[in-house]
């Protein structure tokens, strides 16, 4: 009996979790629908899964913003570390400023009645107050509360000040090292902790579906891809836009569609395991054999990339927040959507390039623009679909903005890989040709 347990349990482990995640959501709207109201007894099962994701939200821009941070030490943020660090802020504001643009114009969303969570109403902030609220008057009430903007600009300043130390106090550079390694193995064990409610996210988001679908009706459930299309055309248009035609064609004056040919393995990979970091071997072998940019550039953009810029996690998270705003009825005022824009931004850096962060990021958001959590349950369902899109944006941004700073820095041959197909300027995509 325990034997053929364990190999059950065994089998349904092997099924990939996005695919479990899915069917509880395609399941647990099956249930909503057909039981209704009563479906609402599994109701506290999500809401354990709704905790859980809160528990992990400050513990992981902690762990992960001072790991990625290690990596940015003085000595290099000289020309290219300066370059590259710009580049990424650039992009993922747009990113965000673009997401804002078309769910404004898209408004996915609006037209539904939510009644699973009720917003937390509140007067909008000024302008100069979000500016001051990211300055923290004391960083531990900052972390105690879930100040989001206070914690990610304390602990950006703090990792800064501590590669400082590193680099100026030889006597301390091991123990500042140790700190590190230290925060490190922290953010491993999130990881393992994420891992762990995932699992139970796939009871979570059955709950959350059966309940929520039960007691709203499916309406909601349709607006879902209002949600999805309004995601891909705004990742569309900044791929589009800004990778293709401001960075490669303006700024580093080459060819976007050899870009596109250098990048596409890397673009494929990312989409498929919706990991920027599970997809950073295929990424640095694109940019050393196909873009052909100097290893001396690469080692240092990708692996900042594949940590702190997240384009289309920035853009997912602005518009989503959009969505549960309209579902819920409470659409946001101008002020309201540029501290959503600011806090879109600061927490992609902080949003690991493993599958699910999303998810755990989105909580974040949503509660600190007072939207109810119980949006978070009817997202992850589409979520393996946002998160493809939204890496594969990523990973593209990565080797774009590696590209840029490989032709400033003398980092690029223009002689060989993608470049040399067509020196007309046009690459010519050839199925395989590595």
């Amino acid at each position: 009996m325990i034997r053929s347990a364990r190999a059950l349990w065994s089998r349904y482990r092997s099924i990939p979790l996005i695919w479990r995640i899915f069917v509880a959501f395609v399941v647990g709207t099956g249930a909503g629908i057909a039981f209704g109201e009563q479906m609402a007894v599994v109701r506290p099962v999500g809401d354990l899964f709704l905790r859980l994701l809160n528990m992990l939200v400050i513990p992981i821009i902690v762990f992960t913003l001072l790991t990625g941070i290690r990596q940015l030490s003085p000595a290099k943020l000289g020309k290219i570390g300066g370059a590259t660090v710009g580049l990424y802020a650039l992009t993922t504001t747009l990113a965000g400023i673009i997401g804002l643009a078309v769910a404004n114009v898209l408004q996915p969303g609006r037209g539904i009645e939510f009644g699973g969570g009720e917003a937390q109403s509140k007067a909008p902030p000024s302008l100069l107050d979000v500016v001051l609220g990211i300055v923290p008057n004391n960083p531990v009430a900052a972390l105690a509360e879930g100040n989001l903007l206070a914690t990610v600009f304390f602990v950006i300043v703090f990792g800064i000040a501590l590669t400082y130390v590193r680099s100026q106090q030889d006597a301390l550079a091991e123990s500042v090292d140790s700190v590190f390694e230290a925060f490190e193995v922290g953010a491993e064990a999130m990881f393992v902790i994420v891992r762990g409610v995932l699992e139970f996210g796939v009871l979570g988001v059955f709950a959350l579906m059966a309940s929520g679908i039960g007691t709203e009706g499916i309406g909601l459930f349709s607006s879902l891809g209002e949600l999805v299309l309004a995601v891909a055309i705004a990742i569309v248009i900044h791929i589009g836009f800004t990778y293709l035609v401001f960075l490669m064609g303006v700024v580093a004056d080459v060819s976007p569609i050899a870009f596109l040919s250098g990048a596409r393995d890397a673009m494929v990979t990312a989409f498929a395991t919706r990991s920027s970091s599970g997809t950073l071997p295929v990424t640095m072998r694109n940019a050393d054999e196909d873009l052909q940019i100097a290893e001396r550039v690469y080692s240092f953009t990708l692996p900042v990339g594949a940590t702190a810029n997240m384009d289309g996690a920035a853009i997912r998270q602005a518009i989503t927040v959009m969505f549960a705003a309209n579902v819920v009825g409470q659409p946001l005022v101008l002020t309201e959507q540029v501290f959503v824009l600011i806090v879109a931004v600061l927490i992609s850096i902080g949003t690991a390039g493993v599958p699910g962060a999303g998810i755990v990021m989105l909580t974040v958001i949503l509660t600190q623009v007072g939207l109810p959590l119980e949006v978070v349950g009817f997202v992850a369902g589409v979520d393996p679909i946002l998160g493809r899109i939204a890496t594969m944006n990523n990973v593209t941004g990565d080797l774009a903005v590696s590209t840029v700073v490989g032709k400033w820095n003398d980092g690029l041959d223009r002689g060989a890989g993608v470049w040399s197909r067509n020196l007309s300027g046009v690459a010519e995509f050839v199925p395989g040709d590595d």
